[in-house]
Parts: structure tokens; sequence; C-alpha cells
């Protein structure tokens, strides 16, 4: 069988761009089991609520929610076990002194395959206040409003 290639994205947490500022993004890679990776490449997946924290110097992604395998019968695993995510020492530890030191947070923003391993885009995150979510929509209401201009008036 020949090896894919490229980026196939599977899963994203839109929700992590309504409630964060995201200021910096990572790549890192995720340890599974193999009826995870058969879920993972049926879609089965979700990020939502989903979060990092630094343990005794290993990164682990809890929340991520990776159903069941239908035909993994007594090989699949708890779907909401912590997953650790791999990634160098050092980067590690500077996430771990961002998160300390800044109030950040590391959180899954979406989950994909690239050259058939599955990769875990997370981003360095500070939150959002309700008076921050309100500007962000109004930005977001006045960008549709010109674009719909922009396109009656170019007819």
């Amino acid at each position: 069988m020949p090896k894919q290639t490229g980026i196939k994205p599977v899963a994203q947490n839109r929700k992590a761009y309504h409630d964060y500022f995201i200021e910096e993004k990572y790549e890192a890679g995720i340890e599974l089991f193999g009826t995870e990776v058969k879920s993972i490449r049926a879609g089965n997946v979700n990020l939502k609520d989903s979060f990092c924290t630094v343990k005794d110097g290993e990164l682990f992604a809890h929340g991520m929610h990776i159903s069941p395998y239908e035909k993994g019968n007594i090989f699949n695993r708890d779907p909401m076990r912590p997953k650790r995510l791999l990634m160098h020492r050092r980067e590690i530890a500077k996430l771990r002194a961002r998160t300390q030191q800044d109030g950040l947070t590391l959180i899954p923003l979406s989950l994909y395959l690239k050259d058939s391993r599955v990769k875990v885009e997370l981003g360095l995150a500070r939150g959002k206040k309700l008076y921050d979510k309100r500007d962000a929509a109004a930005q977001r209401d006045a960008d549709r409003e010109i674009d719909r201009t922009m396109k009656e008036k170019f007819r």
C-alpha cells in the first residue's frame, strides 16, 4: 500500500477560537492505540472542552473524546483517557513556563493526518472576557455586511 502524503483535517475545535485569543500555535504528535487511530480516521473525535497539562515533564491532552471503534471489541480503550502528546523536551519546558508565568492555557485546536500520522495542533491561548466576545461578534457582523455590500456593488 502506498504511503499517504499531505495533510487531511479530521477535527477542529471552533469553540477555542470563540473563547480564547490564540497567541502561538504548535504541532505535536499523539500517542494512540490502534483502534483509536481507526476511529480518528473515521472522524469519530471531539475536541470540544479539551485542554492540555504538563505533568512530570510530559504533555497530556484531557477531555479529548475519541469514540470507541465499532469493530474494536476488547481492544477499545476508554474514550476520555488522557492522551500523551509528543514534543521535544525543550518545547514542553518552554510551554510549561509560559503557562505558569503568563497565565496562558494550552488548548488542542485541531486534529489532522499528516503523512499517515495523527498530529495535534496546540494553541497557547489567553482567555477572552465577555466584552471581547461581543467585540469579536460585532467585527464579524461588520465584515460580513461589507462583503455583502461589495458583492452587490460589483455585479
